[in-house]
């Protein structure tokens, strides 16, 4: 064990950033939708404040993932391996949905940490990017990982799937959302629906 310790901080770390995104996603889509949660309604602020933790929390354990996979011999990982797509020799198909993902999470938490400075348009479209990730990850997951036979990260990773799916279908369908609840709150204090 203590010979592979960095391979399995490497795999440990790829499993947590992993979890994070798909809980990151969710609580994004919560928080989008202003919806209850396990029956109470928290402050728009507080659901911010998570959301934005864990997205922090997704890119440490990415950080921890990376950098455990470059001090471990057992592959032999170097920077340009974990940097550019398709350069390793190890699953470089593989490897590439990784770095992709690292590179779209880049993208997310740095264009929310600069929100106030980007477009809202700008924001909004690179932020849905969220659901490309979490479906890149979680190719990455099932073809490289060496836990991807395990029944349990095959079984979060459809459940995750199919909340990624659900859950941006909802989102698009948002959209609308506002305006019918406001036409029906005018509506139900004149007296009637129609």
């Amino acid at each position: 064990m203590a010979g592979h310790v960095w391979w399995y901080t490497a795999r440990a770390g790829g499993l947590v950033a992993w979890g994070l995104v798909v809980a990151s996603c969710t609580w994004g889509l919560l928080l989008a939708l202003r919806s209850h949660v396990f029956g109470f309604r928290p402050t728009a602020a507080w659901t911010l404040s998570l959301h934005r933790w864990l997205g922090a929390l997704a890119v440490t354990f990415t950080a921890v993932h990376v950098l455990a996979l470059l001090a471990d011999g057992f592959v032999g990982f170097g920077l340009t391996d974990v940097l550019v797509p398709f350069t390793t020799s190890w699953h470089p198909v593989a490897v590439a949905w990784g770095i992709v993902g690292m590179y779209l999470l880049a993208a997310i938490e740095i264009t929310s940490l600069l929100r106030g400075r980007v477009r809202p348009r700008t924001w909004r479209a690179i932020h849905l990017l969220s659901y490309v990730l979490l479906g890149v990850t979680t190719i990455h997951l099932l073809t490289a990982g060496t836990d991807s036979t395990a029944v349990v990260p095959e079984a979060l990773a459809i459940i995750g799937g199919m909340a990624a799916v659900f859950g941006s279908t909802l989102l698009l369908t948002w959209r609308s959302a506002p305006r019918t609840r406001q036409v029906f709150v005018e509506r139900q204090g004149t007296g009637g629906l129609a």
